[in-house]
């Protein structure tokens, strides 16, 4: 698979990293309309993303990175910083947006702060997309897989999170269309930048944590909220997808 898949000069990295940038906007548009229409049925959903994330961590990213950085120790102290960062992030940027309804809305400035850094959480995906492009072809590929997958999820969130603050409409709108547009700036700024290989395995060893974080704290979490065969085959069948597809680009 890999020899289908040449590497890309940065100019060419620009041509398909950006387009697939703008998918992940659309993925992301699409999970905040499921929000304001179709919640009871976002679970579901989610349990077949979250399947998905974790696996390309495992399966595809962390390999990668051991081979690209070729020091397995401090490629799994780079994932423990990239789990532990997001887990901060999350916890003082996004702040309260895991408290229960009454106690989220005593804070009136949390609603449009959580937005803002589930937004700069889409930034950085799609600056992952278009870095990942930089190694090669199939792990940029394979990130974005990770990616889209999980934006669905993030334009969900923002819709939801503000949602449960104001109940105000036109603001979570807003704030999607900013989360939506935040992976396609990621993915452009990404496709310009050009870095070493080796620092370019820092970077996804990063990733592995902030994958394994998303799918492992709140995708899979959220989507077995009330537990299902259908969820769990769903889960399972993304995992799987993803480890068949790693198997046949290492042959």
């Amino acid at each position: 698979m890999q020899q289908l898949l040449p590497n890309l000069n940065l100019a060419a990295i620009a041509w398909v990293a950006i387009p697939l940038g703008a998918l992940t906007t659309v993925s992301t548009l699409l999970g905040g309309a499921v929000a304001l229409r179709y919640r009871k049925q976002m679970g579901t959903i989610i349990a077949l993303t979250g399947g998905v994330v974790v696996a390309v961590a495992l399966f595809d990213v962390l390999p990668e990175a051991i081979a690209t950085v070729k020091d397995s120790d401090l490629v799994t102290t780079l994932v423990g910083v990239g789990f532990l960062a997001f887990f901060l992030a999350e916890r003082f940027v996004i702040l309260h947006h895991r408290d229960e309804a009454e106690q989220v809305k005593a804070h009136a400035q949390v609603g449009a702060l959580g937005a803002a850094g589930l937004s700069a959480h889409s930034f950085i995906d799609g600056l992952g997309i278009g870095l990942a492009f930089s190694l090669n072809t199939k792990i940029g590929l394979l990130v974005f897989l990770a990616v889209i997958t999980h934006d669905f999820a993030d334009g969900f969130n923002t819709v939801t999170f503000v949602l449960r603050q104001s109940e105000n409409r036109r603001q979570a709108i807003r704030w999607l269309a900013a989360d939506a547009l935040a992976p396609l700036i990621g993915a452009s700024v990404g496709s310009t930048i050009s870095i070493s290989e080796h620092h370019l395995g820092y970077m996804l060893s990063l990733y592995v944590g902030f994958f394994l974080f998303i799918g492992a704290t709140d995708l899979l979490p959220h989507a077995h909220e009330h537990p299902s065969t259908k969820k769990v085959v769903l889960t399972v069948a993304g995992f799987v997808f993803v480890f068949l597809i790693s198997l046949a680009g290492a042959r």
